[in-house]
Order: C-alpha cells, then structure tokens, then sequence
C-alpha cells in the first residue's frame, strides 16, 4: 500500500511554477518544467531524494517521503507518465499521487499527509485489497466515497480493469479533480474514480517510497471554482524547516551519552529515557528568537496508576481536607520542551489532570503575578488518549506564548516575564520513554 525540507529549503512564488513556460492552446501548462525543481517544495526528504536528468523528475524513493507543489490546486486536469525501476524487473515498485493533500505530514506518520492518493506502484496486487493499476483512495485523515464498494469495505475504489505496464515501462495517468469528484484514466481509459473527497482543494504531491520511480510531462489545466468551504480546504503551507531529519540528530547538539538511547528509528526520535550525558536533554544547535514549532509526540510506555495533583484554572492546586487534592490517572510518563534556553521556559508534556501545554517554571512561581500563573495554566485538556500521537503548535513571539494541542488552544497569548530572547529548543529529558516525530520550526520575523 502506497500512501524536505533541511534547514535552508525553500518554497518558491507561484510566478515561478512552471518556469514562467507559456500556456498550451489546450490550456495545460507545465506543472514540472523537466530542468528542476521550480515550482516544488521538498517536504521532508533529503536533497538526493529527488533529481532532474533529460526531462525526467527522479526519486530515489529513499527516504520515504513526498514532494509538493508551492501552491494549492481545487479543480483540474492533470496529465502525466510515470515509470517504476525497480532493482528487479519483479520487484515491487511503489510511489502515489497525492491529490489536495496537507503541506505537511499528518499526526504521527513521518512520511505521509492527509489527502486522496492515486496509486502509483508496479508488482504488488493483492486480491481483494489493492492493486498494481489504478486505485484512488482516501489516506490518513482524508475521505471519499469509492464509485464500487471496496470488497473490504475500505474507502478505496479498485480499478474497472488492468492497464497499467510493469516496470521499466512508460504510463500514463490523467486525473480530473472537479467538484471533490477524481477520476483516473490509465493509458487511455477511466478506470476507477471517488467521490465527495475531504479535503477537495489543497496541495499536489509525488512520493518517494522505498524504490526508484520517475515521471514527465507533468502537466496541468486548472478549471474555475466552485467555492469549497473552509473544511473542505487543506491546511494553509508556511516556509517550515525542518528540524528533525528523520535519518540522523543533524541539527541537534551531538553527545555522546545521548548514544542508544535518543535514536531514530523508521523516521521517529524515541528516548528511553535514560541519556549517559552530563545534560540528557537534546538540545538544537541553533539558536531562536520569535517562532512557530510544531512537534508530535506520543507516550510508548504502559499506563500505569498514579495519583496526581488536581490544578484549578488559577494555577494553584486545589485543596481538600487542608491537603492538596490528588486523582488517580492513568500515567505513562513526562516529557515537555524547553524554550529559548530556559527549563523555566517549559511546555510540559505530561498525563496530570489539567493536560499538556501548561509552562511549570511560571506556573508555580510565587514571584509571578497571579494573572501570569493563570495563563500559562491549560484552558482545556485536549490530551489524546496514552499511546496515540499528539501534534504541539507553540507560537512564542516577544515574551508572549500560545500553545495548541490537537487542534485545540490550551494556552492564549500568555506572557512570560523576562524570559531570554534567543535560545535554543530542547527536548526533555524527564526518565521516561517517549517518542517525537514532524519537528519543523518557521522563525518569525
């Protein structure tokens, strides 16, 4: 099944999109200009993912991962071809087109994003579940209505018939979007097609997935509108860099007590919690001013029993029988993330009652005026349950901070008395395991 951007990466205008090439009398114009990469954003691949050599857009497929376009696309008409090479003429061959798709991976998956995607993969059918030559179907988030029930009641249209060559052979691919209506014509003919696609205008995205696949004459012709509305609309891109790779701590201080135990794994950060490093936390190597960070992060380990401190809106504990009041919750573990250079600085990742977000070092400072406490204190908990992926969003602008989580705002333009005004960025360290992944950051200016 088939479902980058290094410090330094950029996105280019829409001006420069097709390499400013002229439009066609049929109304297409390049989508890819066959000389580089104008136009694309490399999301969250190296720069040896992707090449350009005689007109020809390559992957390697490695690291999995997905280039987009610099700008979103409602209704159209795209045409290409594509080509697998696998190491093995019978190797299998995997790559997609994603359709009005997010600008960044979704939740918890280091390669994907929410979208629709159209197959693009050679020598891997299964009966009864997917196949080599033509499938639309809805991933991560996304949804749609298959033209034909899935056999597996999947939301995933199989294609009417086979037309697709194997590897090291030339396809082609025209994809009409109108109306959150795709259809797929495989050399020639229609052959699958979904309907009522969430979303239905966002980003256009090739994929890089494990082998070697190349493609031409990407083209496009945009048709008018027909207004979606907002939640029918993808996320709007930003100029993100990417902070954590997915390879390797490029960009994260080097210790070598963090060895073995701050490891990458299939595109994730996990800590086990026990770092050998004099500071076990994992710091950044550059410094920042006013930002936007987002980071996912989840709790691996087993939930266990723990009473913990109920905290009011206030910032203070609540008391009951002149005592702090304790309920027990189900605890895996604490995390947070340290801003600028300051543990005091700290949005927490925990499993207390009041939920992740609030920033400790303020909160329980007695120094610190009362309207302080209170709003570094989380509004609401919006914790996902032990084991599932969260996505953090803390926008730190002057000593001002917002912090949201799941979509959700838990803290509103809190001040941060005398907080320093450039720093590095940290992980914590706090003994437990947890695992981080889609850390990109945009500097505000």
């Amino acid at each position: 099944m088939s479902h980058a951007c290094r410090f330094g990466a950029i996105a280019v205008t829409l001006g420069a999109l097709a390499g400013s090439a002229p439009a066609a009398d049929d109304g297409f114009v390049p989508l890819f200009n066959g000389k580089d990469l104008t136009g694309w954003v490399n999301v969250n691949t190296q720069p040896s993912t992707w090449r350009v050599e005689d007109g020809v857009l390559i992957t390697t497929g490695q690291p999995m991962g997905f280039l987009r376009t610099a700008r979103m696309y409602e209704n159209f008409i795209l045409e290409l071809e594509w080509m697998h090479v696998p190491p093995r003429p019978d190797a299998v061959g995997n790559s997609g087109l994603f359709v009005w798709c997010d600008p960044l991976p979704a939740v918890g998956t280091p390669v994907f994003t929410r979208g629709i995607e159209v197959q693009i993969l050679v020598n891997l059918d299964q009966e009864g579940a997917y196949t080599s030559h033509g499938d639309i179907f809805s991933i991560w988030g996304a949804d749609c209505v298959p033209d034909r029930p899935h056999p597996k009641g999947a939301k995933r249209c199989l294609p009417s018939e086979r037309r697709c060559k194997g590897a090291n052979e030339w396809n082609h691919y025209r994809v009409e979007a109108i109306d959150g209506r795709i259809t797929l014509a495989v050399n020639g003919k229609v052959v699958s097609g979904v309907s009522k696609c969430t979303p239905r205008k966002g980003y256009l995205a090739l994929e890089a997935e494990g082998t070697e696949c190349r493609f031409r004459n990407i083209r496009i012709k945009e048709l008018p509108s027909s207004n979606p509305r907002p939640e029918e609309i993808a996320e709007e891109a930003h100029d993100w860099q990417q902070l954590f790779n997915g390879i390797d701590l490029t960009n994260w201080r080097k210790d070598p007590g963090h060895e073995g135990h701050w490891q990458v794994r299939r595109g994730i950060l996990a800590y086990d919690g026990r770092s050998e490093a004099k500071d076990k936390n994992l710091w950044t190597e550059q410094q920042f001013g006013d930002f936007v960070l987002t980071v996912d992060w989840r709790f691996p380990g087993q939930p266990k029993p723990t009473p913990r401190p109920v905290i009011l809106p206030s910032g203070d504990y609540a008391q009951e029988g002149g005592k702090t009041k304790m309920v027990e919750v189900l605890d895996a573990g604490d995390s947070g993330i340290y801003l600028r250079g300051s543990s005091k600085s700290q949005v927490n990742i925990w499993c207390w009652p009041v939920g992740s977000g609030e920033v400790y070092g303020y909160r329980t400072d007695p120094k610190q005026p009362p309207e302080v406490r209170a709003a570094v204190t989380p509004k609401v908990k919006a914790d996902k349950p032990l084991g599932q992926w969260n996505r953090m969003v803390i926008t730190l602008k002057g000593d001002r901070l917002t912090v949201d989580l799941n979509r959700q705002r838990v803290i509103d333009n809190a001040p941060l008395p005398g907080i320093p005004k450039t720093g590095p960025i940290a992980l914590q360290h706090h003994g437990d395991p947890i695992e981080f992944a889609n850390i990109f950051i945009r500097p505000l200016r």
